[in-house]
């Protein structure tokens, strides 16, 4: 049997299929701040980040404070204007999620979504309170730093050793090996399994479900890492 207790699971290209509209809305804040136009890849690049980070690293000339805050509101107001029907979750996510929770485990999520955006699209599908436990990168530290993910734990008073995060990015793998976490890689969202694996995640999946079948099998029982319980 396996021993999780807790699932933590990036939002963005990980539960819902977002990416498309976080590329357009970069765009279009790149265009309305005159400021050159980035690649598809690169802005793939810095999807997990929050915010004024992700900005900060697509434009790291951008220091005037005021172009960096219009920026920030021409992306938000663009995305939240794509957002009035809310990006639709990947295949298999709420059956698989659904199933998780009849099974006893704890849900969780990490996000670079700032609280506001992640409580509209949370009230959006109506999961308002579905997780255990959300936090964001505008109310502790953006991706990989792994603040937000040792206070998911603290909070659900488990050790590390029984939590997995779940994420399409090198900063969800990142964040989770530096809290002492496993983490499953998953390819259809922001980067391929190409580039995640290089992160030496437990698991690298193509389809959501793949993760309901491998914890269902119990094929990925942790090695070496410290399982006592927070508290």
């Amino acid at each position: 049997m396996l021993d999780y207790r807790l699932l933590v699971f990036d939002w963005d290209g990980t539960l819902v299929d977002s990416i498309a509209r976080i590329v357009e809305s970069m765009r279009v804040a790149a265009a309305e701040c005159a400021l050159p136009q980035r690649d598809e890849a690169t802005i793939r690049g810095i999807i997990g980040l929050g915010l004024p980070e992700a900005i900060r690293s697509l434009y790291p000339e951008l220091d005037d404070p005021r172009q960096v805050e219009r920026f920030r509101r021409v992306y938000s107001d663009h995305y939240i204007q794509l957002e009035s029907s809310p990006s639709p979750l990947f295949e298999g996510v709420l059956d698989s999620l659904l199933a998780f929770r009849a099974q006893g485990y704890r849900l969780a999520v990490a996000t670079g979504k700032s609280r506001r955006g992640l409580d509209r699209v949370l009230a959006g599908h109506g999961w308002e309170a579905f997780f255990d436990i959300t936090r964001c990168a505008d109310e502790t530290a953006s991706k990989p730093d792994p603040r937000m993910l040792h206070e998911i734990l603290v909070c659900c008073r488990i050790g590390a050793g029984q939590a997995l995060m779940v994420g399409d990015s090198p900063f969800d793998l990142q964040m989770a090996q530096r809290a002492g976490m496993a983490a499953v890689a998953v390819g259809y969202g922001a980067q391929p399994l190409e580039v995640l694996r290089e992160y030496r995640p437990q698991l690298a999946i193509e389809r959501f479900a793949e993760l309901r079948d491998w914890l269902a099998r119990g094929d990925g029982r942790l090695k070496g890492v410290d399982e006592h319980a927070v508290g």
